[in-house]
């Protein structure tokens, strides 16, 4: 049997539960360096390990690989998307729809109090130009509460994707946070009845129902959308004929760029919902605004639990995150504490190490692959991308309610002041098709390169616009309201600027289109970057940057009142255009690097071998042993493959 020797050149990781438990994998490692051995004749119990752990299905009698010649001539196109992936992106419609079908009356329901001469539960009367309200603590503390709620529910997620990762899977996960927003949807209810809003008393409930569902939507957010592009287990480009004769390759780039698309639609078909709550707010109070989300979200349960049995399930593996740790800290040690450099992780390799004679960390066998530390790499050039987001949210309709106080302060004609907010969704809903079904695959037609990061690039661009087109309106609100330049909170005359609501809509729907370019970028990017063990996990820090944005809107909130709201929309529409060339020319290479990248069968079952290893030198240094079966396993793989050799 092996001894603890071996170690001088194998390393490995904690056996991932799927592979007891075997769901299909994602497993998108890079190769390791392990010099490749000739082919040897593998067990029964090598090929079953291959089936569980190969990330996609790999026939090549059905699924034919492109040749070198196929690449570069045919025409790539997205593959097919499993029925359950549509049904999990109405499972996200329907969440999304009753957070935002209540977010979006925050604003209202906290800055203004009970309209004078209105029904008591917080509408105004009819036909005049006053906002619907509750609570009346002033712009300021509705401006602070929706960044609030914004920050938690986009930090929570970190948290929320930790639990997923490394304890409970992404599935369970799920369950419990539409739990806990379904408890926070009755509470704030409650809250908004008119008798508790008359009574002075709508606080405290409403403060514990927005806590609780910042709370569950961050634990919901960073695990539904890996959970459904894990759906799609045939992650491999492959050739076919189609009905019209035409050979063409199915390209998982593509595919995942539509389920995601598909997805961001329907986030934002849920968010459409807003427009309702928004009429419910004006036209009957806030009760109804909030129940007409809860109603919708009481239906979760019931189809998460429909779905169960045909779900794929990803079992959580801690061992991935506590690893990217141990490359982190090995890498900085070997740089001697240099942060940055060319090639910095390649001094954290297994192979590069045990040339130097390291073959163990803090005093145990490394844990690690070369491949590993390759993932790492790529994860965090992920996560560098997604520190350009901030700004480029803060553009995306400006900081807070900054939009909403806008609108307050034009004619609306009885509309809501935050009516226009609702056209982002629905911009979005009709340009997503478009760009799915028509701009795109035109593109790939006419081999026209548009890369993720000129996606990203040129979403940046549109948010610029559309900031530029945010502080012009603002000018001409000051220039021509009764209170110039304090327009917000006007009285003489009618209160308002005669510009009317409808001039808000260039700014929104440029905020909207430059989202399907960024957002559904940076989700494709999140999941297809990052290793098996950490989609969840690298999908939060991407969310994070939103509540990084909306810290930003937090530190700007001083200044976010009269008469300095040009500059807050100007400002960051220059920040942002500024950041935009720098970010081109930073990332520009990686429109040509690799989507995705994959494991062939000979890693795996190097990994696989390695995983056994050092479960057995764990077993004899805890003073058990290891089972005669197990220790067969080991045996069977190692007669298959031979030793591990360190890459060049």
């Amino acid at each position: 049997m092996a001894n603890t020797g071996i170690f001088a050149d194998i390393v490995a990781t904690q056996p991932p539960k799927d592979v007891v438990e075997p769901h299909g994998s994602n497993a998108f490692a890079l190769n390791d360096g392990a010099a490749y051995q000739p082919e040897k004749r593998l067990s029964v119990y090598d090929e079953k390990i291959l089936e569980a752990r190969r990330p996609s299905i790999v026939d090549p009698q059905e699924y034919p690989p492109p040749t070198d010649e196929e690449r570069s001539t045919l025409r790539k196109v997205a593959g097919s998307i499993p029925s359950v992936a549509y049904w999990l992106c109405i499972v996200e419609f329907a969440e999304r729809a009753s957070y935002y079908g209540v977010q979006t009356v925050f604003s209202n329901f906290t800055e203004f109090p009970l309209p004078a001469g209105g029904n008591g539960a917080g509408a105004p009367p009819r036909g005049t130009q006053e906002t619907a309200g509750a609570l009346g603590q002033g712009e300021q503390f509705a401006n602070a509460f929706v960044l609030l709620f914004y920050f938690l529910s986009y930090s929570v997620p970190i948290y929320g994707a930790y639990v997923a990762d490394v304890q409970l899977g992404r599935y369970k996960t799920i369950m419990i946070g539409v739990l806990i927003c379904g408890v926070a949807h009755v509470i704030m209810i409650g809250g908004a009845a008119p008798s508790v809003l008359q009574a002075g008393k709508g606080m405290a409930p409403f403060l514990i129902s927005f806590f609780m569902l910042a709370f569950g939507a961050g634990m919901f957010k960073p695990n539904i959308a890996p959970t459904v592009l894990d759906q799609y287990v045939h992650q491999k480009e492959y050739t076919k004929v189609l009905k019209s004769g035409e050979k063409v390759i199915m390209d998982p780039e593509s595919t995942v760029q539509r389920i995601m698309l598909i997805f961001y639609g329907l986030i934002n078909i849920g968010a459409f919902f807003a427009l309702a709550t928004t009429y419910c707010e004006k036209d009957v109070g806030y009760w109804l605004a909030f129940l007409m989300p809860g109603i919708l979200y009481f239906l979760l349960p019931t189809l998460l639990l429909i779905l169960n049995k045909h779900i794929v399930k990803k079992a959580p593996d801690g061992s991935v995150l506590t690893n990217v740790l141990k490359i982190t800290g090995m890498a900085i040690k070997q740089n001697k504490f240099k942060l940055w450099g060319k090639g910095y992780f390649d001094a954290a390799k297994p192979s590069v190490l045990a040339a130097k004679g390291i073959t163990t960390f803090n005093g145990k066998p490394i844990s690690w692959t070369d491949q590993l530390v390759d993932d790492t790499v790529r994860t965090y050039g992920a996560c560098t991308i997604f520190l350009y987001f901030p700004i480029w949210y803060s553009n995306d309709g400006g900081i807070g309610n900054i939009l909403a106080n806008q609108g307050a302060a034009m004619t609306t004609n009885g509309a809501p002041n935050d009516l226009l907010t609702n056209f982002n969704p629905l911009t979005i809903i009709v340009v997503i098709p478009i760009l799915s079904y028509g701009v795109y695959p035109m593109l790939r037609k006419y081999k026209i390169k548009f890369g993720r990061i000129s996606r990203i690039t040129f979403g940046f661009i549109l948010a610029s616009i559309s900031g530029a087109i945010g502080a012009i309106i603002q000018w001409r609100v000051y220039e021509t309201s009764p209170c110039g330049y304090y327009a917000s909170s006007c009285s003489i005359g009618t209160g308002v600027s005669p510009l009317n609501i409808w001039w808000q809509i260039p700014n929104v729907a440029l905020g909207a289109i430059s989202e399907c370019f960024c957002n559904v970028t940076a989700y494709e990017i999140a999941y297809a970057r990052s290793p098996k063990g950490m989609k969840a996990v690298v999908m939060a820090l991407f969310l994070f940057n939103t509540a990084l944005a909306n810290a930003l809107g937090e530190v700007l909130t001083p200044v976010t009142v009269d008469p300095h709201l040009i500059w807050v929309w100007a400002g960051l529409a220059i920040a942002l255009a500024v950041q935009t060339v720098i970010f081109y020319w930073t990332y520009r290479k990686m429109d040509n690097d690799d989507f995705m990248t994959y494991q062939d069968d000979r890693e795996i079952l190097e990994e696989h071998r390695r995983d056994l290893l050092v479960r057995q030198v764990d077993s004899v240094e805890s003073g058990g042993r290891m089972e005669g079966t197990e220790a067969s396993k080991i045996d069977s793989v190692e007669s298959a493959m031979g030793p591990a050799q360190p890459g060049p």
